[in-house]
């Protein structure tokens, strides 16, 4: 997804440091429906896509 802002989200980035922080928990539940996360995530290449998917978990 070419305007994505996945990779640089700040929400994300507090559930890298901290996941069970409220704001960390509520990007994890977020992903689960978000249509941005999931253009984000089908649009990566099949190593990077397996990558996201065992850290997150979700996709």
């Amino acid at each position: 997804m070419e305007n994505s802002n996945c990779e640089n989200c700040k929400l994300r980035a507090k559930y890298d440091a901290k996941p069970k922080s409220l704001l960390g928990r509520f990007w994890k539940w977020h992903i689960g429906f978000c249509p941005g996360w999931k253009s984000y995530i089908t649009s990566l290449d099949e190593a990077k896509r397996n990558e996201v998917m065992l850290k997150y978990g979700k996709g």
